[in-house]
């Protein structure tokens, strides 16, 4: 007896070797199917005997048949997803996660299919985990080729940037739940890799760009601090200040990330946090006082900085990765007295927020890059499987650059 099942629409399995009666619709569908099958396939052990498919082949009955032209016939994908199986706690481990296959219908009036191509992997990630419902698809961002679509807006052979999470294959109809930026087509980056989608030419650069030009507002001759300064959003947003005529001082945690602050990107100052007296180096570095702080770590280094800022400083706060990690909760640092006798304004922010201005952003970091202004490094790890691998060493401050997942 043939046994397997299918997915019949969307949510519904139906077994098909099971189905008591044959519509006329599949009984036509079939005739104009079977002909071909009966030249250019065979049926193996499963049936018994190999017997050749025809027309009037009376040992089989019309729902097998049927079923052997869904398999020989069919169009489903295989989507490799990680799903968030146990919250983190902690730093993440492996366990936490789980690797599994999702069989994909056909799609339908109005939807997509797009096939991954690059994944990102960044902070913000652990950050948000225990807001993942258990048994969901882990969350992040990818650049994906339409490789089937019922929807003009979406056409075949495009890519697409979205939230489709980590997952290789998607479905979609361009309207995703909970999600303030809805799929869209990639722009045209004159020739730049489209990795860029998920790094300096998305998100990533747009939260350099409208964090520090809408929140700390830095004006040529002030000194402006970017802590997690070789990672994807630091290293433009220093960049970005240089840009406009700031004194720049990096913070990270490698000389050879110190080295490509200081000679390639262009800014003033390095400061190893892991070795240098953070404090006693950021006086040095900016005698004056310190005019805007770029906030991606939180925790000590933050407090250090806040500690020496001028008069109506200005901080933004992208991040606190420092203590994304953090089984117990941080030891309190007292930063209310700088920030009320100094009148300092500390915000923190979303980039979903200039979500309508979500272009202007793409548009001139783009001009930018065109122009040798800013430049956008990438550490690519290989392999869907790989994911976790590239999450957790990006968590470590591995990276240089964007953390990206090339599939």
């Amino acid at each position: 007896m043939c046994s397997m099942e299918s997915l019949n629409g969307r949510g519904r399995e139906t077994d098909i070797f099971h189905t008591k009666g044959v519509s006329v619709s599949l009984q036509a569908k079939l005739s104009n199917n079977v002909n071909v099958l009966y030249n250019r396939y065979t049926v193996g052990s499963s049936f018994g005997n190999k017997i050749k498919l025809g027309r009037y082949s009376h040992c089989l009955t019309y729902t097998c048949i049927i079923s052997f032209v869904n398999i020989v016939q069919n169009k489903m994908v295989l989507a490799k997803v990680f799903k968030y199986q146990h919250m983190f706690r902690g730093f993440p481990k492996f366990s936490d996660l789980k690797l599994v296959e999702e069989e994909l219908p056909e799609i339908e009036d109005g939807e997509f299919l797009a096939e991954a191509v690059y994944l990102s992997v960044d902070p913000y990630m652990r950050a948000y985990a225990p807001r993942i419902p258990i048994g969901s698809t882990m969350i992040g961002s990818q650049v994906a080729k339409i490789t089937e679509s019922k929807n003009p807006d979406y056409p075949v052979g495009k890519y697409v940037v979205a939230n489709f999470g980590w997952r290789t294959h998607t479905i979609s109809n361009g309207k995703e739940e909970g999600v303030v930026f809805q799929p869209y087509i990639l722009p045209d980056f004159e020739g730049l890799p489209i990795s860029y989608g998920i790094g300096g030419l998305g998100r990533i650069g747009n939260t350099a760009y409208f964090g520090l030009l809408d929140i700390c507002k830095p004006k040529e001759g002030e000194t402006v601090v970017i802590s997690g300064a070789a990672g994807s959003v630091g290293s433009i947003a220093g960049q970005i200040a240089k840009i406009q005529g700031c004194t720049v001082i990096g913070i990270a945690g490698s000389e050879e990330k110190g080295k490509w602050l200081t000679e390639e990107l262009g800014f003033d100052h390095f400061i190893n946090y892991k070795t240098d007296d953070v404090e006693k180096a950021l006086k040095a570095a900016a005698p004056n006082g310190i005019d805007c702080y770029f906030d991606n770590v939180g925790g000590d280094i933050s407090s250090t900085v806040i500690y020496q800022m001028n008069h109506f400083g200005r901080i933004s706060v992208c991040g606190s990765i420092s203590s994304y990690n953090s089984i117990n909760e941080p030891e309190d640092i007292l930063i209310q007295f700088p920030l009320v006798f100094k009148q300092l304004r500390m915000e923190g922010f979303n980039v979903s927020r200039w979500s309508d201005r979500h272009m202007e952003g793409i548009k001139q970091n783009l001009k930018w890059i065109k122009e040798g202004k800013l430049k956008c490094r990438e550490t690519v790890t290989n392999g869907f499987e790989n994911m976790f691998e590239a999450f957790t060493e990006m968590l470590k401050g591995k990276n240089v650059g964007k953390a990206v997942v090339k599939v």
